[in-house]
Formats: structure tokens, C-alpha cells, sequence
């Protein structure tokens, strides 16, 4: 038998509870993060989940933080917890950043705190590494030209989702109790659901972004960091520490709620649209069995679940196309950006990014100001169709992805399927039913729902009204209280490495 070493003892262990044993010094923070590095040490090679380990730092800012605790000074609530940050376009000073894997950066140090790692450390919290994502993040699969796929830990031939795809892999793992999303179009959630973890993207606003030099880039369309983790209270607990108003964005909600109370909250009588297909996406009849299951948890919490018509009256192929219009000007700005100090990635460096990728730039580089409005008017008929199911709904609820994990490729440009059900969809998003509310800015989470036929996660979306977080987290936590799903882990510990 093999023996209970800290690193597996504590793999599964909530957010909630380590911070409760630290606290109560039944545990130190040396300990913690040293068993957390042993686990990424063992674990990581077989997903690829961590591109950039931070151990040396991170195990200096542990020594600190249990002299901390032995001096009694007064603590933040994720004293002495391992998370890690993103590398797209997170960032800690001293830390890669490589913007999702674009080989002619591999050696780019930034110097910059990103909004994430500020609120997490002034939590406490202990960044120890960064996670694998792809090419500029533009696209639901993990995978790039530099780091190659991330592995899926139900199923290590299958991709993880992306773009957080090395975040939702190491929290299914049990690396790391929490990790940095960030979701342009899904990609907390896209991950989340084929990871079998909660992604939760907050209401914009809620959580600030500094965006620099455009403060006004991350509404179009609507994007967000926030957490990944294997507990809706976990989830709670990081909304609380990265939340709240901050002078230098011009979005930010100036809010002070305590997100916890939410997990104990009633959802009876409440009323739930349930929409099995967002009116126009295709979806793997795998699963829209386990979504059209489990929605009827909530019934059993005294909930009313009908299933509505949201209203939208353009093809899914036209929407997603919107989607990759709206968000490729940011992208070419922040390349331009990188050319004054740093290699001509558009020059002399295309060869670094996926065809489609530069597809998608040649468009960019066309579009006019009055196509930019125009696509606007589109985005509006989405927010439109939204806001009039939760002007008469407490929530909505419908599948997070229209797919199960697909294979990776060992090409390093893993894509989404080209159909699904005999239609055709974008590969590169057209099959997550999430960038939609990248269009309109509701909170919405992905909760795991269950496992398909070959065992493969499902995750569920749950949409709120407009800043109605405690909302959607109340209906996530008695999702999680009717239908568990921590037992469903196993079967990532016990892969074979």
C-alpha cells in the first residue's frame, strides 16, 4: 500500500478547510505549500497543466507566512493557500508571460501584478506557478505551438477545454484547491465543464480589471477573471478577496458583499427558465441526456423549472463569427503593443500562431467603425433576448458546452469539432454555449452535472439577472447539496501515471 503521504492527504482537500487548519494551526503554511509542490512535482508531468513553477518564491513567501501566524498578526482569509495564475495575459513581476504559449515570448519576464494576483495575495494566498493556455486565448481547447495540449485528468487523451484549460486541470487533479480563470468568451466555464470542476464568471463589474493602456477594453466583449475550484463555497470564499470597487476601472461595481451567506440561501419557489439549446446550438445528444437529468434537481429543492424559447433569431454560425469580430481588435492592439518593446509577433513571428488565428487578424485588420457599430446592434439583440427570460425568471439554466472533450492533436493546434449532430459550428468556439454572456455580462457559473456514457465530465450553466451573484451561487450550492459531485475525483486520483 502505498504510503498516505501530506501532498495526497491534502489533494482533495476544500479551499475552505485548509484555510480553516491554517488559521487553527493544525496545519503550517511550509507544510501546505511544500505538499502542494510535491503533488504539481508527481502530477504535472502527465497533464501539462503548470507551464511556469514559481517554487522557490513561493516557498520563501510560505516561510513568511508562518512567521506571520506564529506572531498572531491578523490574517487574510486564504493565509497560506497555493493557487496559480494564468499565462495568457496574468501576470506576477518576475514571472513568464507568454501570452499563451507564442514561442517568440518564451523568454518574456513581466514585471506587472495583474488585478488577480493582487487581490489573492492580499488575501494571503501564495501564487506557485502559472497555467498552461492557448495562442492568445482564442479558443475554447488548450493547446499551442510552445507548451503543446494540456491533458484532460478523467481522461488524459481528451483536452481539458480552454482557454484556462491548465487551471481546471490542476484544480480536477488536485494540485491546487484554486486557480485563476480569466473568461472572454467562456473560458472559466468552457474548462470547468469538461474538467468536471466549478468555473464561476462573475457579473462584470464585480470583479475589476486594469487593463492598460485601454481602461475601457474588457467591454467588448464583456471579460473577467475569476475562480476555479472544486466547491461552490470555494468559490464564495475567492469571490470575497477579489471582488470589490477599485478606482482604475471604469466598470467597477462599488460593493461590498459578503458572498458567503449566499451558499445557505433557499431557492424555493423560485422560478427556473431552462433552455436546452439556447435556441440555436446544436448539441451531443450525451450531453443533453445528463443536462436534461439533472436540471430537475432543483425541482427537489421546491424550485419551478420550464423550459423557455430565448428568442434569438440569428444562426449560431453568425454569432460566433460576431464573437471573433468583437474580440480580435483587442487582440491586434496587444500585439502591436508587444512589437515596442519586444519581437514583431505579426512580422516576423506569424509562424507562431494557428491558421485560423491569423484568419481572424486579416479580418481585424479590415473591419471599419461603423462595422464595429453594426456588430454592436447584434450584440444588443442578444442582450435583448437574455434580459427578457430573466425579466420573468430567477435564472436560466441551460448546457455549458455542446460537446464532450475531444481528442488532442499532437500538432499543437487542438481544435473544437467542425459539427456536432450533422451541423456545422466554428471550431474554435462555436460549440460553447458561453460567449454569449461575454455579449451581455450576466453571472453565470458552470457546475458539474454529472458524467456522460464514457465517463467524461458535463458541466451545466446556471445564468442570474444582472449583478445577481448571490443568486447564482445559492442555486450552485443546492445543485452541489442534492447532486455531490466530489466522489466523481477519483477517478483522477486513481489515474495510472
Amino acid at each position: 500500500i502505498k504510503p498516505m503521504t501530506l501532498a495526497n492527504e491534502l489533494a482533495y482537500c476544500s479551499l475552505t478547510e485548509l484555510a480553516r487548519k491554517i488559521n487553527q494551526r493544525e496545519l503550517s503554511p511550509v507544510e501546505v505549500i511544500n505538499a502542494f509542490i510535491d503533488r504539481v512535482e508527481t502530477r504535472n508531468p502527465s497533464l501539462n497543466a503548470f507551464v511556469c513553477q514559481d517554487f522557490e518564491r513561493a516557498r520563501e513567501e510560505a516561510q513568511t507566512a508562518e512567521k506571520q501566524l506564529m506572531a498572531g498578526a491578523a490574517l487574510g482569509p486564504l493565509h497560506g493557500i497555493p493557487v496559480a495564475i494564468k499565462d495568457l495575459f496574468s501576470s506576477k513581476p518576475g514571472t513568464p508571460m507568454t501570452m499563451g504559449g507564442v514561442r517568440a515570448l518564451k523568454d518574456n519576464i513581466t514585471q506587472h501584478r495583474c488585478i488577480f494576483t493582487e487581490r489573492i495575495e492580499q488575501a494571503g494566498a501564495i501564487v506557485i506557478g502559472k497555467t498552461n493556455s492557448p495562442v492568445m486565448g482564442f479558443r475554447g481547447t488548450c493547446d499551442n505551438y510552445l507548451f503543446g495540449p494540456s491533458q484532460n485528468p478523467f481522461c488524459p487523451t481528451k483536452n481539458t477545454g480552454g482557454s484556462s484549460g491548465g487551471a481546471a486541470a490542476a484544480v480536477a487533479d488536485g494540485m491546487l484547491p484554486l486557480a485563476e480563470g480569466t473568461d472572454g468568451g467562456g473560458s472559466i466555464r468552457i474548462p470547468a465543464s469538461w474538467c468536471g470542476v466549478y468555473g464561476y464568471k462573475a457579473a462584470y463589474g464585480r470583479i475589476p480589471s486594469l487593463s492598460r493602456p485601454n481602461a475601457f477594453a474588457s467591454d467588448t466583449p464583456f471579460s473577467f477573471s475569476g475562480p476555479i475550484t472544486r466547491t461552490v463555497e470555494d468559490a464564495a470564499l475567492a469571490l470575497n478577496a477579489l471582488a470589490g470597487y477599485h478606482p482604475r476601472d471604469p466598470y467597477s461595481i462599488d460593493d461590498d458583499t459578503d458572498f458567503l451567506p449566499a451558499i445557505r440561501r433557499s431557492i424555493r419557489d423560485w422560478k427556473i427558465a431552462y433552455s436546452p439549446d439556447l435556441d440555436v446550438f446544436p448539441v451531443d445528444p450525451q450531453v443533453s441526456k445528463v443536462i436534461e437529468a439533472q436540471v430537475k434537481a432543483f425541482e427537489e429543492e421546491g424550485a419551478n423549472i420550464e423550459e423557455v424559447k430565448i428568442g434569438i433569431g440569428r444562426p449560431q454560425q453568425e454569432l460566433s463569427d460576431l464573437w471573433c469580430r468583437l474580440i480580435i481588435p483587442r487582440n491586434i492592439t496587444t500585439l502591436d503593443a508587444a512589437k515596442v518593446s519586444g519581437p514583431d509577433l505579426l512580422g516576423e513571428h506569424l509562424r507562431d500562431f494557428p491558421a485560423e488565428y491569423l484568419r481572424w487578424i486579416g479580418v481585424g485588420q479590415r473591419l471599419s467603425a461603423v462595422d464595429f457599430y453594426k456588430d454592436q446592434e447584434i450584440r444588443t439583440e442578444i442582450y435583448d433576448a437574455i434580459q427578457s427570460v430573466l425579466n420573468d425568471y430567477d435564472l436560466l439554466v441551460t448546457p455549458t458546452l455542446a460537446c464532450l472533450p475531444v481528442d488532442n492533436s499532437n500538432d499543437g493546434n487542438t481544435l473544437g469539432p467542425s459539427e456536432i449532430n450533422g451541423e456545422p459550428v466554428d471550431p474554435l468556439i462555436g460549440w460553447c454555449l458561453t460567449y454569449l454572456l461575454n455579449f451581455t455580462g450576466h453571472p453565470a457559473a458552470s457546475i458539474p452535472a454529472g458524467l456522460s456514457e464514457d465517463g467524461l465530465p458535463v458541466g451545466m450553466q446556471i445564468i442570474g439577472r444582472r449583478y445577481a451573484d448571490a443568486d447564482v451561487l445559492a442555486a450552485s450550492a443546492a445543485f452541489e447539496r442534492l447532486r455531490p459531485w466530489q466522489e466523481s475525483y477519483r477517478q483522477c486520483a486513481e489515474r495510472v501515471l
